[in-house]
């Protein structure tokens, strides 16, 4: 995702390497990377909050309609968000 953003010139390669080496020397990051992950999609979300892209309250949306509709995806089939149930039903109503 961040390679993609990237790509269509929305933040320079310099901007995200500054952000996630600021998310990695956090006080609160572990000390042996295990949270790598956790500081990387901190950044990502930092990032997209101070270009205009995304704020918090967007990326807290999409998130929570991705885990509904993973939840209501059959298993073994692709998780798509319009398998969302609460996306159905403001689309019906």
């Amino acid at each position: 995702m961040v390679v993609a953003l990237h790509e269509r010139g929305l933040f320079s390669w310099a901007e995200w390497a500054e952000r996630l080496s600021a998310e990695v020397r956090r006080p609160e990051a572990a000390a042996d990377g295990s949270d790598y992950y956790e500081r990387w999609l901190a950044a990502l979300e930092k990032l997209l909050a101070e270009k205009g892209l995304a704020g918090h309250d967007e990326v807290d949306a999409v998130a929570a309609a991705w885990a509904r509709a993973a939840h209501a995806t059959p298993h073994g089939q692709p998780i798509v968000l319009e398998n969302d149930p609460e996306a159905a039903a403001v689309q019906a109503g």
